[in-house]
């Protein structure tokens, strides 16, 4: 038993015993069937927080030979799994991580040479067997040649160099084929599992390692229940600890992969331990990663940030992203890295990014009220103000504010009813900690624009858009057609609104918003 080769199980033991702890085992199972095949590589790209070093810990305790994990996994679901025995605690392990050894180096070298002065000697301690090479690949294949012993190695934080600009581009290549020559054409090696935040590193359209299957948050296939905790253990959770899942899911639901909702495992325990709904992004990681794209405003990333924020998804090609945090050359590139950050949700049918909850929507307003960026944090004001003003029926105000939020758009021209909905929609992104937004509701007999349903003891809004006519002419609809069908659980408190707007077509400057507001009244309509 050792530090690295065939550690114990104390670090996965910690895990195991807290409250809150969420039997992911059955990772386990899958990564059985890689164990002394071709494709014995596997990288899992995800998140901070969301589990990676919990799942790498929970490896080294089930394979290494350096310690009796029975106690642990006997009541976990790998245990009702046809091989559970036949890995348990059977393998040689050699853990990785790879942060420990940047802590102290100033380049790769340095690295290098703490690997060969730590690991390297604790293997030859082990196995007392000499190289003259002295390096890791080499005394593992004298290792296998004297024993024909083979090894799994699991590497937490594998991508920390590719994540520090103290290194330069040189030196990532160097790191890149220093992991590529212990793992390429390797007889000793049984099963490699890698975490990280990033993918494989890409130069080109190449991967650097092109011997590893890549999980990640843009193509999870098959490991989706693993990046994250589901909606069915989050609820377990909350029943177990008497916590409002309703309450719970608003805040941090919002990573859908196919048919999965995935929370973010660090918040859920956070929440649930704290007992209260909050952020628990800010301490563990600064905004000054997302703040920084912002302030470059590349490839009219300052356009896509407002969609976001209104609720909007944008379709983005995630292929030219070259994995690097230092290397991005279009809004794609930026978006791409945010989905691997944990900062926007990824669509996989649609291809289009997304703001995922309440949490981390609030780590977008706060970098960009610290941001270069005064207009978007006026934006973010101008749709507060227009939430208020809507709640306390001044017409005026919800016209100029709407009419504000178009001139901040400065790619948006109007000519239909759509553009006025879509400046509409942007203008209440607010809205969102406060509402479920349904677009074109069918109830009555017809379709509301926007229907919006309060998650509070806010009003419910109906909002009917109309472009060259008169906000009465809206409101007028709303009751011909009986829009509020459906809604009776708010009767008592609903607001009609009437928003429109009119352009002179001999003055490209001249616009003009409207806006007519309601109590719903059931003996008036």
């Amino acid at each position: 038993m050792g530090i690295y080769l065939n550690p114990d199980n104390r670090a996965f033991t910690k895990s195991y015993k807290n409250p809150l702890y969420v039997d992911k085992s059955l990772l386990i199972q899958k990564m059985n069937r890689f164990i002394d095949i071709d494709d014995c590589f596997v990288c899992v790209a995800r998140p901070r927080r969301f589990g990676k070093s919990v799942d790498a810990n929970m490896l080294t305790a089930y394979y290494s030979k350096g310690c009796d994990s029975s106690s642990l996994f006997d009541n976990l679901k790998i245990s009702q799994t046809d091989d559970y025995k036949e890995h348990l605690n059977n393998h040689n392990v050699i853990y990785l991580n790879m942060l420990y050894f940047f802590e102290d180096s100033d380049s790769v070298e340095d690295m290098k040479s703490y690997i060969r002065d730590d690991v390297v000697d604790e293997l030859k301690e082990e196995y007392h067997v000499e190289s003259n090479r002295n390096t890791l690949p080499s005394i593992l294949r004298k290792i296998y040649k004297e024993t024909k012993d083979t090894f799994i190695f699991i590497i937490d934080e594998w991508d920390c160099v590719l994540r520090d600009n103290k290194f330069s581009q040189e030196e990532r290549k160097t790191y890149l084929r220093f992991l590529n020559s212990i793992f390429k054409d390797s007889i000793y090696i049984s099963l490699v599992y890698m975490t990280g935040i990033l993918p494989i590193k890409k130069y080109g359209t190449q991967s650097s390692l092109s011997m590893f299957k890549e999980i990640t948050m843009i193509n999870p296939t098959p490991f989706e229940e693993f990046m994250g905790f589901t909606e069915a253990e989050v609820k377990e959770l909350c029943n177990k600890h008497q916590m409002d899942f309703s309450e719970l899911k608003s805040w941090y639901d919002g990573y859908h992969i196919g048919n999965l909702s995935l929370y973010n495992p660090r918040s859920i325990v956070f929440s649930i331990s704290d007992r209260k709904y909050d952020s628990y992004w800010t301490n563990t990681e600064t905004y000054e990663s997302l703040k920084i794209y912002f302030d470059e405003n590349m490839d009219g990333i300052k356009e896509g940030i407002i969609s976001l924020i209104a609720g909007e998804g944008i379709v983005i090609d995630p292929l030219s992203f070259e994995n690097d945090m230092t290397v991005y050359n279009s809004k794609d590139d930026i978006f791409t890295l945010l989905v691997h950050l944990g900062y926007l949700g990824y669509n996989l049918t649609t291809s289009e990014v997304y703001i995922p909850n309440r949490e981390v929507k609030a780590q977008f307003e706060i970098a960009l009220k610290d941001s270069h960026w005064k207009e978007l944090d006026n934006a973010i004001q101008n749709s507060i103000n227009l939430l208020h003003a809507t709640w306390n029926m001044d017409e005026e105000k919800v016209a100029y504010y709407i009419e504000e939020a178009h001139l901040g758009i400065s790619h948006l021209k109007y000519n239909c009813e759509e553009a006025l909905a879509h400046t509409v929609d942007i203008a209440y992104f607010a809205a969102r900690g406060y509402y479920k937004k349904l677009i074109e509701l069918q109830t009555g007999n017809g379709f509301c624009d926007i229907a919006y349903i309060p998650k509070t003891d806010k009003p419910a809004l109906l909002v009917e858009l109309k472009w060259q006519d008169n906000p009465e002419t809206a409101i007028n609809q709303i009751k011909k057609k009986k829009y509020y069908k459906g809604l009776e659980d708010y009767y008592d408190n609903l607001l009609l609104v009437g928003i429109t707007y009119q352009k002179d077509v001999n003055k490209d400057d001249y616009k003009e918003h409207y806006c007519k507001i309601e109590k719903y009244h059931v003996k008036e309509i």
